[in-house]
């Protein structure tokens, strides 16, 4: 069902893009949007024993198409490095496909939005805030991964 990548020099390990997915801060999930039309939208995301998480307002674009299709894709990019004296920019990317779930349990919600926010913030007083004014409008979702595959580029 899933391609497989066709320069397999290139091809990072499993390992290498579960780091990738570690670190990474943002990423693009896409589903199949309005009138069949893909749609994609940055989104931070937590990768979490062999899973992805995201989270999100209770209503919108993203949850109607997901509940038209549970099927999705979420691509990450790392930062990427140059060389002294060379223009090209050298950068590893990570492509998930899998299937999407709403979390429905309210603190596995709270724990998945604490985690996720430790990603970007060690304030803890904020992320407190943030849950108690936040938490009864979002929502979480999980992909689970059917297949992931990465590639080293370097632009030329």
């Amino acid at each position: 069902m899933f391609r497989p990548m066709l320069r397999h020099a290139q091809q990072l390990s499993f390992e290498e893009c579960e780091q990738i997915l570690i670190e990474a801060k943002r990423g693009v999930l896409s589903v199949q949007g309005d009138g069949g039309y893909p749609y994609g939208i940055p989104m931070n995301h937590l990768y979490l024993d062999g899973k992805l998480y995201f989270h999100c307002g209770r209503e919108g674009h993203k949850l109607d198409a997901l509940r038209r299709s549970v099927k999705a894709s979420f691509c990450v990019i790392d930062e990427g490095r140059t060389e002294p004296g060379d223009w090209a920019l050298r950068f590893q990317s990570v492509v998930v496909f899998g299937q999407v779930r709403e979390v429905e349990d309210e603190k596995e919600i709270e724990r998945l939005c604490r985690i996720l926010s430790g990603k970007f913030t060690d304030d803890q007083a904020y992320v407190d805030r943030e849950i108690r004014e936040s938490l009864r409008h979002t929502r979480c979702l999980e992909l689970s991964v059917d297949h992931m595959t990465g590639k080293r580029v370097r632009e030329a």
